[in-house]
This record gives C-alpha cells, sequence and structure tokens, in this order.
C-alpha cells in the first residue's frame, strides 16, 4: 500500500529525513516511532503531498504523490497533531463540510456520516458545536472525518496527545475496529509505546532521519534484548534529553528562504 525507496528530505545543508526505505502492507497497522525532532513528521508531510521529496521515491497505493497529487488526496485520511475541526460549527457539519470537499455524493455522505459517528460514538452529540466537545470527543471526530471518504489509509500523527488513559484506549479500540471491518491500513505516530505495542502489526524507529529498527514489538524487543517496547526503544535512540530548540529555529529559517527563492 506504501512503498518508499531512499527517500530523503534537505533544509538547506540539514537532512531531516536520510535515505530511508521501507513498506507497508494493505491493511496493516504500521507505527512510525521516533524521538522529536526524528523526522517523523517531515516523512509524513512527504507521504501525504504536503512537502516534496530532496531525492527517492514514494508510491501510495501504486502512484506517484508527486505526480499525481489529487489522485493520491483520495486515498488516505489523515489526523494531524494539532487540531483541525472548525470550533464553531456542529459535529455533523464538520463531518459535511469534509464530505463536499471530496465530492462524496450526498446520499452516500448522510449514510456514512451517520455510520462514522455511531461508530466513534459522536453521533448523539451531532448537532452541537465542536467547541463544547471534551478532547477525547474532538479526536475521535476528526478520525471519523478523515474516514468518510472511504481512504485506503488513514495517518495518525500522534492523534491521543493530552488525552486521558480511558479516552486513549477508546479511540484505540474504535481504530482496531475500523481497521478489520474496513480493511484501512493505518500509519501512525505516537509517543505512547504501549499504545504501539498494543496495536501496531509492525514499528519503524527512526532517529536523526535514518531508520534505525523495523520489525514487530517482539522482533524489537529480541534485537535489543530488553523486555518492554520503551525499553527497546530507549536502547535503540538513546535516553538523552533532546534539545532541538537551536535546530527547530535554524530549519524554519532554511525553509522560509527557500520558500522565498521559488
Amino acid at each position: 500500500m506504501i512503498k518508499v525507496q531512499n527517500l530523503s528530505r534537505s533544509f538547506g545543508d540539514f537532512k531531516a529525513v536520510d535515505d530511508i526505505s521501507f513498506e507497508v502492507g494493505a491493511g496493516e497497522i504500521f507505527a512510525f516511532l521516533g524521538p522529536n525532532g526524528a523526522g517523523k513528521t517531515t516523512t509524513i508531510r512527504m507521504l501525504t503531498t504536503l512537502l516534496s521529496p530532496s531525492s527517492g521515491t514514494i508510491q501510495m497505493d501504486g502512484l506517484d504523490p508527486a505526480r499525481h497529487q489529487n489522485e493520491v488526496r483520495r486515498k488516505f485520511g489523515i489526523v494531524f497533531q494539532d487540531p483541525s475541526l472548525d470550533q464553531d460549527l456542529t459535529a455533523e457539519e464538520n463531518m459535511e463540510l469534509h464530505g463536499v470537499l471530496y465530492h462524496v455524493p450526498r446520499r452516500i455522505r448522510r449514510e456514512r456520516t451517520e455510520t462514522l459517528m455511531r461508530a466513534f460514538e459522536v453521533w448523539e452529540r451531532r448537532a452541537s458545536p465542536v467547541k463544547t466537545f471534551s478532547g477525547g470527543m474532538k479526536r475521535r471526530l476528526e478520525i471519523a472525518r478523515g474516514l468518510l471518504h472511504t481512504p485506503r489509509i488513514l495517518f495518525l500523527d500522534e492523534p491521543t496527545l493530552g488525552l486521558d488513559p480511558q479516552s486513549r484506549n477508546q479511540l484505540w479500540s474504535h481504530v482496531q475496529h475500523l481497521n478489520k471491518t474496513e480493511g484501512v491500513t493505518v500509519f501512525l505516530t505516537t509517543h505512547y509505546m504501549d499504545e504501539a505495542d498494543r496495536v501496531a502489526t509492525r514499528i519503524a524507529v527512526i532517529d536523526h532521519g535514518k531508520i534505525v529498527a523495523m520489525g514487530s514489538s517482539q522482533e524489537l524487543k529480541a534485537q535489543t534484548e530488553t523486555e518492554t517496547l520503551e525499553a527497546a526503544f530507549l536502547k535503540l535512540t538513546g535516553t538523552a534529553i533532546r534539545d532541538e530548540t537551536a535546530g527547530s529555529a535554524d530549519r524554519m529559517r532554511q525553509a522560509a528562504a527557500m520558500w522565498r527563492r521559488r
């Protein structure tokens, strides 16, 4: 479903993603893990047509995002780290707007809106403004919205950030159910190792722009001779806290300069 070969992305002389290759099979739940600044979000932006690679190739369900942007965008849904719902619209209006933007026929989008909102337990609040929702309800609604146009792939970029354990557990239960019933391929990032351990079929660990390990949770534990995925992750990426403030500022300036030159 996703095939990445020798993918790199540079910002000036800083290489955010450095010659990575991996594949994600149809119907798989694939976790892409790494410390802050490791290259996760840059990779997702390239996969979702928001950023062009410096080199390498991507195939999304057989299509190249660089050459077939519109077709590829119809293939996936995405939930970003930052909230993207319109807070002043109702839950149902947010779904309706998404359906119209993706040209989902009216009858189908109405039927699918109800099905998904019931599945993610927000149907009873469909007429309420989103600004009245809890964090967990907003996240569930965002995922339901991301699935409205029947995508083949769902990208989840730290979808449970800031949620309480009950909301996190409930959200992943819903995602696993949709993965099984609709065969949706899920590509996720998270800093909660227990989530990746619980839901992911396979895991890739990226650090300093390079993939340093890949396999199932059990395989990564065996490879690092550790008992938990968190311990395996720390052994692969180190225990030092990353100070990326200066680096982030440099990359922002480099990106701005590149944008002005376009």
